[in-house]
């Protein structure tokens, strides 16, 4: 196995932290708890000043949110409510779906795989790298193993040993860890994915898409806005295809309300 990375998790439960003791114990990364639930006003009271302080003590930082939904729309609010929390920040590690309420897994594998992908996916469609975060037993029963793969995985399993025979990014193996900077207990992980290299790379989690510099300004004044006239018989897709672009940013770009409507003679801009 590769190299391995040490964090805990946390949320208002632990009280005030010195995140500068907790960096010096060797933690490099903590998972923050952002909120719960659907409402703005359950943004973890704590978690503008654990992300500002975590950061300001050289540690690496992602988030998680705690769902209760009990639908799918809910679920959805309930990732519009995280997005709106977190945004104008910087994250190094996934934005995580906490599941883990035992209504939502009465309610059986489909439903808990619709919830996890509407989440995540809007999670992904905001910037995000998303994850799940879930215990081993209701991981095994309730999510389908194309969810699980499909996103970033972060197992629950106390003990020695994680026994989930899938491929997972992050393992939390204690809820009783003592960590200095933290009074009491604090849940311990181990990461197995250099996530802060991977998200960087992919300009995800508020971060810029690291390509290099010195090419940067030059590559895109070469890449001039085009004005293209629509001619009879164009297709947006076929507009697409030939300036190397998608039928979704031409219509992000030109403001089109409906892909399959374009006319002979608009100008369409093409960036």
């Amino acid at each position: 196995m590769g190299k391995t990375f040490k964090g805990i998790d946390v949320s208002q439960f632990q009280g005030n932290i010195d995140f500068g003791k907790v960096r010096k114990s060797g933690v490099e990364f903590v998972i923050i708890r952002a909120g719960f639930g659907k409402y703005a006003n359950q943004k973890d009271p704590y978690f503008e000043k654990n992300y500002k302080a975590a950061k300001a003590a050289g540690l690496k930082v992602g988030a998680y949110w705690y769902s209760y939904a009990a639908t799918v729309v809910e679920a959805k609010a309930e990732a519009q409510t995280c997005i709106n929390a977190i945004k104008g920040k910087t994250f190094e590690y996934p934005i995580y779906f906490d599941l883990e309420e035992r209504s939502q897994f009465a309610k059986g594998r489909a439903f808990c795989n619709s919830l996890v992908k509407t989440f995540c996916n809007a999670l992904e469609h905001a910037g995000y790298w998303a994850g799940i975060y879930i215990s081993r037993s209701p991981l095994q029963q309730y999510i389908s193993a194309y969810v699980a793969k499909r996103y970033a995985l972060w197992v629950a399993e106390y003990g020695s040993r994680c026994n989930y025979g899938g491929t997972y990014g992050m393992w939390q193996y204690s809820s009783t860890g003592r960590v200095s900077g933290i009074s009491g207990n604090v849940d311990m992980d181990i990461c197995y994915v250099d996530y802060p290299a991977k998200i960087k790379a992919a300009g995800l989690n508020g971060f810029k898409k690291t390509t290099s510099s010195t090419t940067k300004p030059s590559a895109s004044h070469a890449k001039k806005t085009v004005t293209y006239t629509v001619k009879r018989g164009d297709t947006l897709s076929g507009i697409a295809r030939r300036y190397k672009t998608t039928v979704a940013k031409l219509v992000k770009n030109n403001g089109i309300k409906n892909a399959n409507l374009i006319y002979v003679g608009q100008k369409i801009k093409i960036k």
